[in-house]
């Protein structure tokens, strides 16, 4: 990874994530599926940006 992807994932990502995370926890009925499903995103969004720029 270079410089600015690593700005963009520690100013956007990683805040982003975090926030949706303590908000799906603060719901107690379906905090967990919530969680499950934002994991199941970000797996699946860096999966696709590694597949589309053939791992550089």
């Amino acid at each position: 990874m270079n410089i600015p992807s690593l700005i963009f994932w520690a100013v956007f990502v990683l805040p982003l994530v975090a926030f949706l995370v303590w908000l799906m926890r603060q719901d107690k009925r379906k905090g967990i599926t919530g969680l499950i499903v934002l994991a199941i995103t970000v797996v699946g969004c860096i999966a696709y940006m590694y597949w589309k720029t053939g791992g550089k």
